[in-house]
């Protein structure tokens, strides 16, 4: 599992860190689908090359207060050499990319130390699907 540490200053007054456990993610450019964005932004984020993408969900974040929408993916990727510092410098992001075992990151999801919701709802995606995520892809 491919996970990225970010400052975030919605998250300042954390009294633990600012520094939040998140999967990779980005805003839709210009004539861009969002599943293009998926693909780019593996390649600037995590320096991850998609194999495959399936569409986990697509949803309101918060509709009591915006009309935005997400559309959540996950993505088969080689993870074996990744990992390190990532992101673009002209958007001043500052990515420390690392992989964890599923295990692991159930484990750091039932301690509470994922605390952005997006990835909390991906993490809980795959707990319920890794088994049939696992047959699919050894078949393909």
């Amino acid at each position: 599992m491919v996970l990225l540490e970010q400052f975030r200053v919605g998250a300042l007054n954390d009294s633990e860190s600012a520094w939040l456990l998140e999967i990779v993610a980005g805003g839709i450019e210009i004539g861009e689908t969002p599943e293009a964005v998926a693909y780019r932004e593996s390649e600037e984020e995590a320096g991850c090359k998609i194999e495959e993408l399936i569409l986990i969900h697509d949803f309101y974040t918060s509709p009591g207060g915006a009309s935005e929408r997400l559309k959540l993916y996950c993505a088969k990727v080689d993870s074996t050499n990744i990992g390190g510092i990532h992101g673009l410098q002209s958007e001043d992001e500052d990515i420390l990319v690392t992989t964890v075992s599923s295990e692991k990151l159930f484990d750091l999801l039932a301690q509470q130390q994922i605390k952005s919701a997006i990835p909390i709802i991906a993490a809980q995606w795959l707990a319920l699907n890794k088994t049939k995520l696992q047959q699919q892809w050894l078949n393909s």
